[in-house]
C-alpha cells in the first residue's frame, strides 16, 4: 500500500464563508487556520498548500472573554526611531477589526513561506458584505464537534 501524497496541480479548492458574529475571537482563529492548511481535508500533504479559500463577514462583531479587550495590546514598528505604535484590542476592534482576526489567524499558521502562501487566501471584512458572491462560497459551520 502506497502513502498517497497531493500534488500541486490537483488540489480542489472550495471556498468558504465565516460569519464571525458573537464568534470567539480564538476559537474562530483557530479553525480558520485548520481549513486555510488544509487539515479537514483528506488530502492533506504537509509541503503542499491544500487549503481553502475562506470569507470572514463582520469581523467587527467578534467576541473576547474576559479584560482582553483592554489588557491585550498590539504593537507594530515603523523601522523608524520613535515610530513603535501600540493600541489595545478595542481600539483595534474599532479601526481596523480585519486586522484582529488576519493577525490571531497568522499567529495559528507555522512560520514558513507555505504558511504566506496560506494567508493569502484569508479575506477578511468587517461588514456582511463582500465581493466574492462569484465564487459562491459555502457557509461554513463552527459549532460542529471535532472540526
Amino acid at each position: 500500500m502506497k502513502t498517497y501524497s497531493a500534488r500541486k496541480g490537483e488540489v480542489e479548492r472550495n471556498w468558504w464563508v465565516v460569519d464571525a458574529s458573537d464568534k470567539t475571537l480564538g476559537r474562530l482563529a483557530a479553525r480558520i487556520a485548520k481549513v486555510l492548511q488544509g487539515k479537514d481535508k483528506p488530502v492533506y500533504t504537509p509541503h503542499i498548500d491544500t487549503g481553502d479559500f475562506v470569507v470572514v463577514i463582520n469581523a467587527e462583531k467578534v467576541r473576547v472573554t474576559g479584560k482582553k479587550s483592554t489588557q491585550k495590546s498590539y504593537h507594530r514598528h515603523s523601522g523608524y526611531p520613535g515610530g513603535a505604535r501600540s493600541h489595545t484590542l478595542r481600539e483595534m476592534l474599532q479601526k481596523h477589526p480585519d486586522r484582529v482576526i488576519r493577525q490571531a489567524v497568522k499567529g495559528m499558521l507555522p512560520k514558513n513561506r507555505l504558511a504566506r502562501q496560506q494567508l493569502r487566501k484569508l479575506k477578511v471584512y468587517a461588514g456582511a458584505e463582500h465581493p466574492h458572491a462569484a465564487q459562491m462560497p459555502q457557509q461554513m459551520e463552527l459549532d460542529k464537534p471535532g472540526g
